[in-house]
């Protein structure tokens, strides 16, 4: 599954360069996140309880900064596992200006999600998580712009 957007944040991008790359910030804006583990500078893990349709799993989840240019683009592959279930993901971000003087974050994610959460089948998948990438930047957004 593919998922893209945009989102303005009326922040200066410096600042919200710091907070995407700060696993602790993005990962309280996370639904479901748990706890946050860092690893080094570029590897960490999360659990998240992530539920979709009648189905609940507690994922941890391994995360690598594959890729980062500093303050404009960073690539992030991510592998979860949860019983029964498995995801696999990268993800892409890239920083710039906007029109108002605040910062645009064009994304896109590439998720392939395999076991008993892929049966449900992919509107009901889409569905939940365009739910959870919409209140990830709610709140980001509610923090950056404070």
């Amino acid at each position: 599954m593919k998922f893209a957007g945009s989102v303005d944040i009326d922040a200066p991008r410096d600042r919200v360069w710091a907070f995407v790359i700060d696993p602790n910030q993005v990962g309280r804006c996370g639904p479901g996140v748990e706890s946050i583990e860092i690893i080094d500078d570029t590897h960490f893990k999360a659990t998240a309880k992530v539920g979709i349709g009648f189905i609940s799993a507690r994922f941890v989840v391994s995360m690598e900064m594959a890729e980062t240019t500093a303050p404009d683009h960073a690539v992030i592959k991510a592998h979860g596992q949860a019983p029964g279930s498995a995801v696999d993901a990268t993800a892409t971000m890239t920083l710039g200006d906007n029109r108002t003087g605040g910062t645009r974050m064009d994304w896109s994610a590439d998720v392939a999600i395999a076991g008993s959460l892929a049966s449900l089948g992919s509107r009901l998948i889409e569905g939940t998580a365009n739910k959870m990438i919409g209140q990830t930047f709610d709140c980001m957004k509610s923090k950056l712009e404070a």
